[in-house]
């Protein structure tokens, strides 16, 4: 079995946009993130100390705009404007989940669609279904950047994806088309969901479950690729693999925490650095 870890990817993705940086900076131009944050999720907070390390190491910036978690619609939606307005951002990033009061609908239809850097505008999706230039989000490009790291070919292969999310699984699923794979989508009500995962060259979890894949959905020679990223019954971090259970079965493996999550903050500057690019 071998381990598919994130470090590498996400060191060699932030190689190549240092140098794209430096690049961008004899022009005059610093690639820059501003990030939204709504309260202090420790989520939102441990992503946002990722990305300010992330970001100054390759030589580029990120402003925070941190709003009280009980901020009005309309403070968020002015902030929002204001860095629609600001010709040195290049980038925003808003977290989510915004707290019950706050309408992210109609925050979709306020950040302009070149600075949003997870896809969470229309004309983002637009672009993830036409293959247009916007970003898609972060961790279904994180899972396609492993694969090309590792020089997983899926020209022609079976992938199934457990998941339907808007966030994860639905875009993963046409950003793995865009590799000529053949595509399965997965999720709570599929009929015998274990023979649907073990017809799969290629397994995505990305369902939000914690070890909800077992011995039974895998098969020796596949790969698993785990985005799952919870808490067990211990409260250990786990994915959505039981990866005890199948590492001594499948050819190769993410591992959760290192694995796929650890190369989303790399994919968010690449995202900005190629949004400065097209300034």
């Amino acid at each position: 079995m071998r381990e598919l870890k994130g470090k590498p990817v996400a060191d060699a993705i932030t190689e190549k946009m240092r140098e794209k940086i430096a690049a961008l900076a004899e022009k005059g131009t610093v690639p820059t993130l501003a990030i939204v944050r709504v309260g202090e999720r420790p989520d939102d907070l441990s992503y946002e100390r990722g990305a300010l390390k992330r970001f100054a190491g390759a030589g580029a910036r990120v402003q925070v705009h941190a709003l009280p978690a009980d901020c009005t619609q309309v403070q968020l939606e002015e902030t929002i404007c204001a860095l629609n307005a600001d010709a040195a951002v290049h980038g925003v990033l808003l977290f989510r989940p915004l707290p019950k009061h706050l309408c992210e609908d109609k925050i979709k239809q306020l950040l302009a669609p070149e600075k949003d850097m997870d896809c969470l505008t229309d004309a983002g999706y637009a672009s993830l279904l036409t293959g247009g230039t916007l970003c898609p989000p972060c961790t279904p490009r994180a899972v396609v950047e492993l694969i090309d790291h590792y020089g997983i070919d899926l020209t022609g292969k079976k992938v199934t994806v457990v998941g339907r999310s808007l966030v994860v699984g639905k875009p993963l699923a046409l950003l793995l088309l865009g590799k000529n794979a053949t595509v399965t989508i997965c999720h709570t009500r599929t009929k015998d969901l274990p023979a649907e995962c073990r017809a799969a060259d290629v397994l995505v979890a990305c369902a939000g479950s914690a070890k909800m894949i077992g011995p039974e959905h895998v098969h020796p020679g596949q790969i698993v690729i785990d985005v799952g990223i919870n808490v067990d019954a211990q409260g250990n971090l786990c994915g959505d693999v039981d990866f005890a259970a199948v590492a001594d079965t499948v050819e190769a493996i993410t591992p959760v925490p290192r694995g796929v999550g650890s190369i989303t903050t790399a994919v968010l500057l690449k995202h900005v650095v190629e949004a400065a690019e097209r300034v």
